[in-house]
């Protein structure tokens, strides 16, 4: 009965964040963000054509960072904004009233929830980020090489952050919690370029600010563990040792430990998001 339950309020809600004026919103910045990085990568080519393979491995890969990173902060904006209305919306039009007097669980229908947006969020990186992967192979005959890890780090950067806006969701409005999820995801980048910053001058204290900062929002972690999978090996190779992280530029992907506390950090969240709703008057 729970597990039916949990996946027809996950069907419901994928049906609803596919019509949600949010959806619209990402569908546009992601093409525009589409056709602008076509439009680099055929310019970097025909200005660069001479280029040995290396070279030109290699600006594909750096330029490919830096257009996905705008792809993942297009997904941290439409989920961090599709989960508040998901719960906080529902709660304040009376919805959650109507579906809630029956016998049906809160923590099954927040389960529901959290997986709907789980499914249309993994399904927007994973569609947009292939398409971005094909556009690089066409315009300068790049392709990275652990694209699907790449993407499904992508993928639970969403999670981590739409599992957070829940949380937030059922404590404070839906407008609000979108903010605080996006600022904290800002935040928590500058934080991790702070710490590269301390990694590069050998400063301990400054680059405890990144390392902390992932541990508490695992997001930058993540996205540092995606540009490792998007990079060219040779790069590395050819920055050297001098330079242990850079904004766009990561020398190492995430351990399992890093990938074990992402999972505990997304289930203890969801956890709390789910004691909140419970004692949330309707």
């Amino acid at each position: 009965m729970i597990v039916r339950t949990v996946l027809t309020v996950a069907a419901l809600t994928l049906q609803e964040a596919a019509r949600r004026r949010v959806l619209r919103s990402l569908v546009v910045m992601t093409v525009v963000l589409l056709a602008l990085s076509a439009w680099g990568f055929a310019r970097l080519d025909a200005e660069f054509g001479g280029l040995t393979t290396g070279e030109a491995r290699a600006v594909g890969s750096t330029v490919l960072n830096l257009v996905m990173f705008g792809l993942s902060l297009i997904a941290a904006l439409g989920t961090a904004f599709l989960a508040g209305p998901t719960v906080a919306g529902e709660m304040e039009s009376g919805t959650a009233l109507a579906v809630l007097a029956r016998p049906v669980r809160r923590a099954a229908v927040l389960v529901g929830k959290w997986l709907g947006l789980v499914a249309f969020g993994s399904g927007f990186v994973a569609v947009a980020g292939l398409a971005q992967l094909l556009i690089v192979r066409i315009t300068v005959d790049y392709w990275p090489p652990h694209p699907v890890t790449g993407l499904a780090l992508l993928a639970a950067q969403t999670t981590v952050l739409l599992t957070l806006g829940m949380l937030l969701s059922t404590a404070i409005s839906p407008m609000a919690s979108g903010i605080v999820a996006v600022g904290l995801f800002g935040a928590t980048w500058i934080a991790g370029v702070v710490g590269s910053v301390g990694e590069a001058l050998d400063n301990e204290g400054v680059a405890r600010v990144g390392t902390v900062s992932r541990m508490l929002l695992p997001t930058d972690g993540l996205w540092r563990g995606a540009m490792n999978a998007f990079q060219d090996p040779s790069l590395l190779l050819q920055v050297g040792s001098g330079i242990e992280e850079s904004p766009f530029l990561s020398m190492a992907s995430p351990s399992a430990a890093y990938l074990g506390w992402t999972g505990l950090w997304i289930a203890l969240v969801l956890a709390l998001a789910g004691l909140s709703f419970q004692a949330r008057d309707l």
